[in-house]
């Protein structure tokens, strides 16, 4: 390989969002290393909600709608890939997604919400409608009283997330992509195809280097020339016992698992210790998913957990290169479930050229935050 290379890419970060690149980049026949913290890491993959969203998102960047419903429309083609290398099926279905109101004031406010997003210029059309109480009910018989009505967009679904992650890792193996835990990287230096990373059992050498270390890409980028504001949160999920299938659509804040049980998440909170757990929190979660679904008084919960999310400085996704260390990519992004078709077919692939495409994902640069307020990227 020349220079003493060891791998053709180095992958920080082994959860949805590195495992879907790694996965991407090994299909392409690069020698890919994943360098992850490991079980230890406090990673944003076992907090997330599994959910394949697209509604109401990009408002503040249209750009945003336009990678959503990419990500929407390739997802079918990601899960049934992953079956057929691994023989595990991820679960995924798009039924469409509902966003619940409860009382007149909230379906206002989800009004004028879809309205803006949709006179932005530039954005996609994704084809969500207002429904009003009966119109939900039709689709969702089980529905409370206090339920005004909602938003409903065909191009929502959700997946086993759990699943997912353990299908790229699984087809790992088949790719000869090298999974490394207990490999935090603690230092990076180099460039211009020999990047040395340091980690506690050793230096690894790769010709290029993507940081997807979710939070931690605000303390790595730097090595590298690159920028990665970062703004983490928590938020708190509650899951019930199983029960009889009953909620057929996924919503923003409760989804039914394939396995049965109900999550409920419609938290977000200004702390980034996930050993903390506000039973308050949880007690006005269940009250919402109580009042939008009565049945849900009958069941027990069974675990709640906090999680901290990967959150850009505008919760908008990063994607950059460096120009001071050609080969240094930083990709960081909330919605790394819904996303995963797009970083395992479409950045992966830009990655193993050595240069993010303008025309994609030049709306996602870092340098945006560089940019006065309200000025658009060229």
């Amino acid at each position: 390989m020349g220079l003493g290379r060891e791998y053709d890419v180095a992958v920080v970060g082994g959860g949805l969002l590195g495992s879907s690149l790694a996965w991407g980049l090994g299909r392409l026949g690069q020698r890919v290393v994943v360098l992850d913290e490991g079980d230890i890491a406090k990673r944003a993959s076992r907090a997330n909600f599994a959910l394949v969203w697209v509604q109401t998102k990009g408002l503040g960047l249209p750009e945003y709608t336009s990678w959503t419903l990419r990500a929407s429309e390739t997802w079918e083609q990601l899960a049934a890939t992953l079956e057929t290398e691994t023989g595990l099926d991820v679960c995924f279905r798009r039924p469409g997604g509902f966003h619940l109101a409860l009382g007149d004031r909230e379906m206002e406010l989800r009004r004028d919400v879809l309205a803006r997003l949709h006179n932005q210029p530039g954005a996609a059309d994704y084809r969500t409608e207002l429904l009003d109480h009966a119109g939900v009910r039709k689709m969702m018989p089980e529905i409370g009283p206090e339920v005004a009505g909602g938003s409903y967009c065909p191009y929502d679904g959700h997946v086993n997330s759990l699943r997912v992650f353990r299908a790229l890792h699984t087809a790992f193996g088949h790719q000869g992509v090298d999974y490394r835990p207990d490999h935090a990287v603690t230092a990076i230096s180099g460039n211009n195809g020999a990047f040395h990373l340091t980690t506690r059992h050793g230096e690894i050498v790769a010709g290029k280097v993507v940081l997807a270390a979710g939070n931690a890409n605000a303390m790595l980028a730097p090595m590298v020339g690159l920028s990665a504001p970062m703004e983490p949160n928590r938020g708190q999920i509650v899951v019930t016992e199983r029960a009889a299938p009953f909620l057929h659509f996924p919503m923003t804040t409760l989804r039914q698992s394939d396995e049965g049980t109900v999550m409920i998440g419609d938290s977000k909170e200004d702390e980034i210790d996930d050993r903390a757990h506000h039973m308050p929190i949880d007690v006005m979660m269940a009250n919402r998913a109580v009042r939008m679904f009565p049945k849900l008084a009958a069941l027990n919960v069974v675990r709640a957990w906090s999680g901290i999310r990967v959150m850009t400085r505008d919760g908008f996704p990063i994607y950059d290169q460096s120009e001071s260390h050609p080969g240094a990519f930083v990709v960081c992004c909330h919605s790394g479930v819904t996303l995963a078709p797009n970083h395992a077919f479409d950045i992966a692939p830009m990655i193993a050229s050595g240069v993010l495409d303008e025309a994609v994902v030049g709306a996602f640069s870092a340098r945006r935050f560089a940019r006065p307020s309200g000025e658009r990227a060229a």
